[in-house]
């Protein structure tokens, strides 16, 4: 009976193809809708997700402010090497800890200038931010011991300065300052404060920066690798209690430095693009409501025009819960074949979009199987009212229907 109602409704869409592609419309935007805003901002999310995974997962970032003793008077009060050494010492749940110093110059190669940033780091910094070497080497723990004039240079300035050739080996003048290169970065694209261009950097070991650019011995700010097993709201709560009391804080001071979550930004921006993107597929899935609507008047339509092919069948002998089948049926697989034509566009559309905002791709199966199965529900709840109506006729008053 099943088969032969599938039958039957595949011809009358058959018969019907044009009004059949309207009546379906809504329930084709609707999935598409739907599917393509999950999609998109699943993709954001995903890239968001990666930006910050790429300053390093579970990490923190200590940076000196104005506040404390002389808040909005005094610059900010830089870190020294002695507090890197007391919160490796003392700070239990951490993997590593890294000073680092920044300064703006112009990197110089076969007469070609560029204006980038020398960070000055370790081995520990460049493992602590996830920095991948593309090419050639890190710092060995002579050349920051000693503070030697060596670099690794970041995507941004091997294209700028080195754009056909290897830059490895070469030599490179930063300020008055000439360093070979021993490594290139791998790429790491935009991320960072204000989306900062990650690759238009130089590295070099942190004492070089401090000696031979700064002239000080300032830790501008340290970065911070948390053990995954250690809670790094605790890590950092120690962090905090430890920094007061080497910088002299009393207990009614504001602090004048500022710890920052990686994780904590990572789990907060993930929660609220998934609460914006269930916000704005539950404001698509309007059209499927409207889609549904337009299911229920077609197929009111419908049982009227066939009345007297409905009085045939239940004069014939057919029960009614056969007719209430047929019809059913008929909405199950419009709607089905509007949410299958809408997964196939909306893979389209996000397929499009993720490219052109340059965000992950990501496709879920279970969205999409979840979609063609809302579509098919969607189907037995507004082809129900116009089934039972079929189901209901009178047999001698339906054929003598005009």
């Amino acid at each position: 009976m099943l088969g032969a109602s599938l039958l039957l409704a595949l011809r009358e869409i058959r018969r019907h193809l044009l009004r059949s592609i309207l009546t379906v419309l809504g329930i084709v935007i609707g999935v598409a809708a739907v599917i393509t805003m999950v999609t998109v901002g699943r993709g954001v999310t995903a890239s968001v997700q990666s930006q910050i995974a790429s300053l390093g997962a579970n990490t923190l970032i200590v940076i000196p402010n104005a506040g404390g003793r002389q808040a909005g008077s005094a610059p900010p009060r830089a870190f020294t090497e002695q507090d890197v050494a007391v919160i490796r010492e003392q700070i239990g749940g951490i993997k590593a800890v890294s000073g680092q110093a920044n300064s703006s110059a112009t990197a110089t190669a076969d007469g070609i200038n560029w204006q980038t940033t020398v960070t000055g780091t370790t081995d520990d910094g460049i493992a602590i931010q996830a920095m991948v070497m593309a090419a050639g080497r890190t710092f060995t723990a002579d050349e920051e011991a000693a503070g030697k004039s060596v670099c690794i240079i970041g995507e941004t300035v091997r294209k700028n300065l080195f754009a056909n050739v290897d830059p490895l080996g070469r030599q490179l003048r930063i300020g008055k300052l000439s360093c070979p290169i021993i490594g290139q970065l791998k790429a790491r694209g935009q991320g960072g404060p204000g989306g900062n261009d990650q690759d238009d950097v130089v590295l070099m070991p942190l004492h070089t920066v401090q000696r031979n650019l700064l002239g000080t011995t300032d830790i501008h700010w340290m970065v911070i690798g948390v053990n995954p097993v250690y809670d790094n709201q605790i890590v950092s709560a120690d962090l905090e209690r430890l920094l007061r009391e080497r910088r002299h804080l009393a207990g009614g001071q504001s602090e004048d430095f500022r710890i920052i979550d990686l994780k904590q930004i990572s789990d907060t921006v993930s929660g609220t693009l998934a609460v914006m993107t269930a916000l704005v597929a539950a404001i698509a899935s309007i059209s499927l409501i409207v889609g549904g609507i337009g299911i229920v008047n077609i197929m009111l339509v419908s049982v009227t025009e066939r009345t007297r092919e409905i009085g045939i069948r239940l004069a014939i002998g057919a029960l009614a819960r056969e007719v209430r089948l047929q019809f059913l049926t008929e909405a199950v697989v419009l709607c089905s074949l509007g949410g299958a034509i809408g997964i196939g566009l909306s893979f389209g559309l996000s397929l499009m979009l993720t490219r052109l905002m340059e965000v992950d791709f990501v496709f879920d199966p279970l969205v999409n199987l979840g979609s063609l199965l809302f579509s098919s529900i969607l189907g037995i709840v507004f082809g129900y009212v116009p089934a039972q109506r079929a189901a209901a006729l009178n047999p001698i008053d339906a054929l003598r229907h005009e």
